[in-house]
């Protein structure tokens, strides 16, 4: 059955009001501080040294101190041919990382470089290559569902540059790189270099993993009456049940009784993101497109056809259960909306696979 949808709360901001005092301390711009200090009386001495260059020379000599004694680089042995995907960073950035398949080999180079003057004793040095997930409400902390270790030198010094090449072979990259709302699925190659006494001097590489899928063989259609009863009547049809991420959802909906003033309806694909198990698991639902489908009152008998392409939209494929740690899923959400602004909705899931 269609149910309405109940119209969120309006939300309130509070917002406060008042000024600063004569006398106090206020943030302001260099303009409105005359005095340099943010207060009245007090003259600033033309020779007085610059806090900020002060603090910038002591960070500086941290650095230089106890600074890690060397550059460490990680190269892909096929960079220049391998394809790159494109990855969206907490900040909002968009970084270009190399992508591998399920099946692929991983394998490069360790650059070692010490700096002028230096040298770098470590009791060894190992390459990682590892699967983590991350939940943001437990940020920090990874759970590694893979975790592979090639050591690359016994313990010494490095006294001049140094480069180690390594592979892992047909590494079983089972679930795909995920960036979501609430969680976060990555690989990683990590560098260690080991030392006694000071802090071991760690280096990170990310990359991507995809996974493709063959065609299924079974793909049967989705075919629902829904209604209210003595309001509206209608009948939906989409030509399949499972879309790969380029493909086109194709469908119709027949009305069979109206006696409700329908304005418009819609069609919306909605992916809902579920992390933890029980009685902790936390839904995030977000609208990834919304098409509208019909504008003005349909009358009884009237058949409306559907199709939305999926391409220009930015899908993954549904994980469900993954590692016991997260699932995504991914729904069509039929929305008639009548003359009141009341809104009546029928969703049904869909899977999503990625098609070579």
């Amino acid at each position: 059955m269609c149910c309405p949808e109940v119209p969120p709360p309006e939300m309130l901001t509070l917002r406060s009001r008042g000024s600063a005092r004569k006398g106090e301390l206020r943030r302001g711009t260099h303009a409105d501080d005359d005095d340099g200090f943010g207060m009245s009386g007090r003259p600033k001495p033309s020779n007085f040294p610059s806090r900020t260059t002060t603090r910038g020379r002591e960070k500086n000599f941290l650095v230089g101190a106890f600074g890690p004694p060397c550059k460490v680089g990680i190269e892909f042995s096929d960079a220049e041919t391998r394809k790159q995907a494109s990855v969206k960073k907490e900040n909002g950035q968009v970084v270009m990382v190399p992508l591998f398949l399920g099946q692929d080999s991983v394998a490069g180079e360790v650059r070692i470089e010490p700096l002028p003057g230096k040298k770098v004793e470590h009791l060894g040095v190992k390459i990682e290559l590892l699967g983590q997930i991350e939940l943001y409400f437990d940020r920090g902390s990874f759970y590694d569902f893979t975790s592979l270790v090639r050591e690359l030198d016994v313990p010494g010094e490095i006294l001049e540059c140094k480069t180690y090449p390594f592979e892992f072979s047909t590494v079983e990259m089972q679930y795909e790189s995920y960036n979501g709302v609430n969680v976060r699925l990555r690989y990683v190659l990590k560098v260690t270099i080991s030392r006694s006494y000071a802090t071991n001097i760690v280096e990170y590489r990310d990359f991507w993993v995809h996974n493709y899928s063959p065609q299924p063989e079974i793909n049967n259609s989705i075919k629902m009456e829904v209604g209210i009863e003595d309001c509206l009547h209608i009948e939906f049809e989409y030509s399949k049940s499972k879309y790969h991420l380029k493909d086109v959802i194709v469908g119709k909906i027949y009305f069979l009784l109206v006696r409700i003033k329908i304005k418009h309806m819609e069609l919306e694909v909605r992916r809902r993101e579920s992390t933890g198990s029980g009685p902790n698991t936390y839904n995030e639902s977000e609208t990834l497109a919304k098409y509208e489908i019909m504008d003005g009152a349909p009358v009884r008998g009237e058949s409306i056809p559907i199709r939305l392409f999926l391409s220009p939209y930015d899908l993954t494929p549904t994980y469900r259960n993954i590692n016991n740690k997260f699932s995504v899923k991914y729904y069509l959400n039929l929305v008639l909306v009548d003359e009141e602004d009341r809104r009546y909705f029928k969703q049904q899931e869909i899977t999503m696979y990625r098609l070579e």
